[in-house]
């Protein structure tokens, strides 16, 4: 037997404006510029203004507003018979130099929008490549180098064992490699440019490097020992056994440990590219006087609008009725055009809202570059009447250039902590005050966290041991014992 029944229910649902207004949002500038370019590359009715036309609106800003009136009082009769009958020829869609919903325009100079070419460059593995071909390799062994190479991490070190690159080789490629030669040939591998690559542990890198290195044959020998013999000492910077066993005065040992720190523990790490050793921000804070001049780098952002000529296209439609398929798709056209000029707006709005409020709150950095208060983002939302999500979506890989420096949105939340006055500080703030302390230890004897904790708490700041030890490894600062120099 069937069953009807009424129940009501409340959901939330995102239209899809909504979500492509929050996709928006989230993205940092660079990728705004690259979802503009693919969005007036799929949508026709989407076009950018050009700059002639930014002078000119600029110049006569009612000239736009009188075309219009002009238009809406005599509408533009068809040119051509054609036209007449309802059809287009390829000029009318290329020709399409009219105005339409837009977004704010900005002036810049047209060559910040270009594309400059970036040079060659030759990567890591590319040049070690270039100089295993130098080498007097057999055929058989220059297989096993380039799949040596295919198994080198970022940091430059070999995590796969040999013999099992060893046995890939032989077996793909019908070889009879035998494991010495391996090694024959990885020891070759190591000893390229940078020196080290393809090593398999920390200290095998560290000894290739200390063998190729520019430096007394005296301290290179006592180098040597200590990384073959005594690395476990070195590593746990039991100095008083590495002078014992190596016989050596203080000062001696001191120069030996020197060439060893020289050494690079990482050969296949700093390999940046021109774009990513750029940050480029997305707000710009600038005092005057008293006063604090926030702007959002939008210069690159093309202005947009709607194309006129389509737009009449879409009103010719209406009478008639040959044209409803065409009508159909420039409308839907049209409204993707619309929404998103009305979410790049909005976007815009946003972030700024965002950042003013963020000024404000943290007022004292913006001017000192100090002192740096406790802020979450409910503290940002209530300001601005926004969701939080939202803040988040703002903050998320977002950057600010200021007076003293470069940083990121996220820098400026932190959680508090309460002094014993009922002061409120930043984590952020403690953390500088902790490596404040270790800098100024005594570097024969550094402090333990647990002194660092008793120092805070003399201060009125009740930190426990386990918070020191977190906001010091947060820092990357390596535990006392790590610490400790001759």
């Amino acid at each position: 037997m069937l069953h009807l029944s009424q129940r009501q229910t409340l959901q939330q649902k995102l239209t899809p404006q909504q979500v492509q207004y929050l996709q928006l949002l989230q993205l940092p500038i660079l990728a705004l510029e690259q979802r503009i370019k693919a969005e007036l590359e799929q949508n026709p009715l989407l076009e950018e203004v050009t700059e002639m036309e930014q002078v000119a609106e600029q110049a006569d800003p009612k000239a736009e507003e009188s075309q219009a009136q002009a238009e809406a009082e005599s509408p533009a009769e068809p040119e051509t018979a054609e036209q007449e009958a309802g059809e287009f020829s390829f000029e009318d869609f290329m020709n399409d130099d009219f105005d339409g919903y837009k977004t704010g325009t900005t002036t810049r100079d047209q060559e910040d929008r270009d594309e400059y070419p970036q040079p060659a460059e030759q990567n890591l593995i590319q040049r070690l490549t270039a100089q295993i071909g130098l080498l007097d390799f057999q055929p058989d062994e220059q297989t096993l180098a380039d799949e040596i190479l295919g198994n080198i991490d970022e940091d430059g070190y070999l995590r796969r064992e040999l013999p099992l690159i060893i046995e890939d080789v032989n077996l793909g490629h019908r070889l009879a490699l035998s494991n010495e030669r391996g090694e024959a040939v990885l020891a070759k591998i190591q000893r390229l440019d940078p020196p080290g690559i393809g090593s398999r542990s920390l200290q095998e890198c560290l000894l290739v490097q200390m063998e190729l290195a520019d430096c007394d044959e005296t301290v290179r020998g006592f180098a040597l020992k200590i990384l073959r013999d005594l690395f476990e000492d070195f590593t746990m910077k039991h100095f008083e056994e590495l002078a014992r066993k190596l016989g050596l005065g203080f000062d001696d040992l001191r120069e030996v440990l020197e060439a060893i720190r020289k050494l690079n523990p990482k050969p296949g790490e700093g390999e940046l590219t021109p774009q990513q050793n750029y940050i480029i921000p997305d707000f710009t804070v600038e005092r005057l006087d008293d006063e604090f001049i926030i702007t959002l780098n939008d210069r690159n952002v093309p202005p947009l609008r709607i194309n006129r000529r389509y737009r009449e296209m879409l009103a010719q439609g209406k009478k008639r009725p040959a044209m409803n398929g065409v009508r159909d798709f420039l409308r839907k056209r049209f409204e993707a055009a619309k929404w998103f000029i009305a979410s790049i707006n909005q976007r815009r709005d946003t972030m700024m809202r965002v950042m003013r409020a963020l000024v404000e709150k943290q007022r004292e950095f913006f001017e000192t570059g100090e002192s740096l208060k406790p802020l979450i983002y409910r503290d940002i939302a209530d300001i601005i009447q926004m969701d939080i999500s939202t803040i988040s979506r703002v903050v998320n890989g977002k950057y600010v250039q200021t007076e003293h420096g470069v940083f990121e949105l996220r820098y400026f939340f932190s959680d508090k902590l309460t002094t014993d006055q009922g002061e409120e500080v930043s984590n952020k703030e403690v953390k500088k005050t902790i490596r404040a302390i270790i800098d100024g230890e005594d570097p024969h004897r550094p402090l333990s966290d647990d002194r660092i904790a008793a120092m805070l708490k003399a201060d009125g700041l009740h930190i426990a041991r386990r918070t020191v030890a977190k906001y010091r490894e947060a820092m990357r600062i390596p535990v006392a014992r790590l610490r400790r120099k001759i």
